[in-house]
């Protein structure tokens, strides 16, 4: 072994513990890419593999009832290579045991053959049979939620008579990978089904005989979406169609993109920072060791040894340390990569998963790692190479302090105090970095916890102010609304909202968007209309009210005339002027007077649903009477919803944010601790001497360690700034038509990442602590090292 790799062995021993903590911080920029990466690749072809194996459909659309000899005119557009027909409806249940009721989307399966198109991935059972109407298939979620399984029974209204359903098969479907119910912010398995009856079944329930009310067609490699999805909706304009739509518009399908994308903006934004801080790491490190070597480098060159030489090894000091936390990153962030593909996939009930972890994300790991570490390294090492072997072998020359140190008010502060203040202004840059290098940590906490704030700002923002009704009931079809008068005699209803639900599109310039237009009437109190400044809205008689998201994506402001095309009923084109911007978080909706979307549709007084505040004590009792009401399709519980958005955000997302606060931390323990190592590396002799004058073991350790809380704490105003911008990165990466998170963070939360950074901090300087107490002083004294 040559003589200078018996020297990078020795260092590597001598400041194992330094180049653990590096290591570490590098270990943790490469899991967070190997997990984010990794795992967005298993999903991402897990689902595409899912898609192609079962046949999901590239569009979808509505209507009212179009003839079943349609589906042939469909097929012969250009660009279609299959289509299929079937009937959806929705459903109340009535589980015995269950007293809420619960909600199913009822799917018609072909009589005759396999669906050709979103087929169903059985996991017990068969299909339903044909001359038995009462079978049913049910997806597993809702099996599981409720224990059911071949065999068992349950209730369903349909179309307005309460049939005894028996359960011949547990399913699951790439159409409904995320079910979510009517007016939920959360897939509730307990309360919301997908249901698959024979076409036969369902035709006769609901007068459908030779008829559908949707379709769904999977297109020929290069077709035009556009072009398709326009001829379609020409096809069923006669037959009430609601507008065709594409894949990624599907409901399933877009949630499941959005929480892609969380991924994909983790991997970008993340790694960076855990890298860049390990190559701070390795510069300072270096930096300070090749300080201390300076006589040793001096006197390899006056041995012989050439510039370049003595170069490299410091360059595999570095490549070693890089190595290690590839290593340690790489196992890492393959474990977690699994756990949260394994978590993804439970819950979006995947009937199997593909991991794929190409060896080309560990290749890029270890070439981003080993390029920011040799980036780190490559200023101490120029210093190396360049410095002359007789000025190397000289001791460099003692710093020199500032008189005016000494003067004025300084004279009332200790000793020890003016020692840390002179050795901060003495080496300002070193100073600047090391608070650089701890705010980042401050920085990736703040960047990690701010999402349970902005999630429980949503939360109040939905659930206490804007929709704060307790329950709402969605009808089968729109009702005169003389119907209110009947929903608020049932039992427990304290008060009731009308409202009307209209499928448009939005039109301004270039842009379009399909939409629901949402009309209320006017001084509503249980769901309440806010502007962006969340004050309430009273919307006026006529006029169009967007979304923040839709008219940030229209480009339009208050004033601006947009064009509405109605996609039910009789279609109209209107044009409206946009007279409020309203806030929401979810989805692309938009707002009209209730009697403003009645003349839209050129009809009377009518309502598609209605918000109820109810009395909790009378709950049960309402809840028997709705199911037995034949004209309501399904129903809304503010309170279930807001259990299951919680229980959500504890499973799924506290994990990934405990994740990412560990991860700071060990930012934070490197940061601090390689800074107090190094420093009681170079001032071991100062404080030795110190020492040997009278100084007790408090004060030279004060002297150390009180400089670094001093650089800790000027640390957190620059974590809290830097940490904010890269929380608006993170909600800026996050934004989708589906949903947009604002930006909040409480003072708690900048609290808990200050608290934790100076937990870490403590802790690394008990550890130095205790070497500054175990000092030889004689041994001290005789070297510089």
């Amino acid at each position: 072994m040559l003589s200078l790799d018996r020297k990078l062995l020795r260092d590597l021993w001598r400041l194992k513990t330094q180049v653990i903590a590096i290591a570490m911080v590098m270990a943790a920029g490469v899991a967070t890419l190997v997990l984010a990466v990794g795992a967005y690749r298993s999903l991402d072809e897990t689902r595409e593999t899912y898609y192609e194996r079962y046949r999901f459909a590239d569009i979808f659309a509505t209507a009212t009832r179009a003839p079943e000899w349609l589906a042939d005119e469909i097929a012969k557009i250009p660009g279609v290579a299959a289509v299929e027909t079937r009937i959806v409806e929705t459903a109340i249940l009535d589980i015995e045991g269950f007293s809420v009721p619960a909600t199913a989307a009822l799917v018609s399966m072909p009589e005759i053959g396999d669906q050709v198109l979103n087929r169903i991935y059985l996991r017990q059972g068969r299909t339903p049979d044909p001359a038995h109407s009462d079978e049913i298939v049910v997806n597993e979620a809702f099996a599981k939620a409720h224990g059911f399984g071949p065999g068992d029974t349950f209730h369903a209204i349909i179309d307005g008579r309460k049939r005894k359903l028996v359960i011949v098969g547990i399913a699951l479907s790439p159409e409904y990978i995320y079910a979510l119910g009517p007016w939920d912010l959360m897939p509730d398995d307990s309360r919301f089904a997908i249901g698959w009856l024979s076409r036969k079944a369902i035709e006769a329930a609901y007068d459908l005989d030779g008829a559908f009310s949707q379709v769904s067609v999977k297109l020929m490699r290069g077709a035009s979406l556009d072009d398709v999805i326009e001829r379609v909706d020409v096809l069923l304009a006669r037959y009430g169609g609601r507008g065709a739509y594409g894949r990624k518009d599907q409901q399933s399908h877009a949630f499941l993109d959005a929480e892609l994308k969380q991924l994909e903006a983790m991997a970008r934004i993340l790694p960076p920072i855990f890298l860049f801080v390990a190559a701070f790491l390795i510069n300072m490190i270096l930096s300070r060791l090749v300080a201390l070597e300076r006589e040793q480098i001096g006197l390899m060159k006056a041995l012989g040894y050439r510039s370049l030489t003595i170069g490299m090894h410091y360059m595999k000091f570095v490549a070693a340390i890089a190595l290690v936390g590839v290593v340690i990153g790489g196992i890492a962030g393959t474990w977690l990569g699994f756990g949260l593909t394994r978590l993804y996939g439970d819950f979006y009930h995947f009937p199997f998963l593909v991991f794929l972890w190409g060896a080309d994300i560990y290749g890029i790991a270890v070439f981003i790692t080993v390029g920011a570490a040799a980036l780190g390294g490559a200023r101490a090492v120029w210093s190396v190479v360049r410095l002359p072997p007789a000025v190397a072998m000289h001791a460099p020359a003692p710093p020199r302090y500032r008189r005016f140190l000494t003067n004025g008010w300084l004279r009332h502060i200790s000793q020890t105090n003016i020692m840390i203040a002179r050795h901060i202004l003495r080496w300002p840059v070193r100073a600047g970095l090391t608070v650089f290098g701890i705010s980042l940590s401050v920085a990736v906490l703040l960047a990690s916890l701010f999402s349970f704030d902005s999630i429980e700002f949503m939360i109040d923002f939905t659930y206490f102010q804007a929709d704060r009704q307790d329950a709402t009931l969605e009808f089968t079809q729109e009702r005169p609304v003389g119907v209110i008068s009947d929903v608020e005699r049932l039992p427990g209803v304290l008060a009731a909202e009308p409202v009307r639900t209209v499928a448009v599109k939005v039109r301004y310039g270039h842009v379009e968007r399909r939409v629901p237009v949402i009309g209320k009437p006017a001084g509503t109190d249980l769901s309440r209309v806010l502007d962006t400044d969340f004050r309430p809205v009273t919307l006026p008689e006529t006029g169009f009210a967007p979304s923040d998201a839709l008219a940030e994506i229209l480009g339009v402001r208050v004033g601006d005339i947009v064009e509405i095309e109605t996609l039910q009923g009789r279609k109209r084109i209107v044009e409206m002027p946009v007279t409020a911007i309203i806030q929401g978080y979810l989805g692309l909706l938009s707002f009209m007077d209730i009697e403003a979307v009645n003349r839209l549709m050129r009809e009377g007084p009518m309502v598609t649903g209605v918000h109820l505040a109810i009395d909790e004590a009378e709950a049960d009792a309402l809840f028997a009477e709705v199911k037995d009401m034949p004209m309501v399709g399904s129903i809304a519980l503010q309170k279930k919803s807001l259990e299951k958005f919680r229980q959500t955000l504890a499973e799924n997302i506290s994990v990934m944010i405990s994740v990412y606060a560990g991860l700071a931390m060990v930012i934070a323990f490197g940061v601090v601790y390689n800074s107090a190592r190094i420093q009681l590396s170079e001032r071991g002799r100062e404080l030795a001497s110190l020492r040997v004058l009278g100084f007790t073991r408090g004060e030279v350790s004060w002297i150390l360690l009180g400089e670094l809380a001093v650089l800790t704490l000027a640390s957190l105003p620059l974590g809290w700034a830097i940490g904010y911008g890269v929380a608006w990165v993170t909600v800026q990466g996050l934004q989708s038509e589906l949903y947009r998170v604002p930006l909040v963070i409480d003072r708690q939360t900048y609290a808990v990442s200050s608290l934790v950074v100076l937990g870490a901090a403590a802790i690394s300087a008990l550890i130095v602590r205790r070497r500054i107490d175990r000092l030889d002083l004689i041994e001290v004294l005789k070297t510089r090292e």
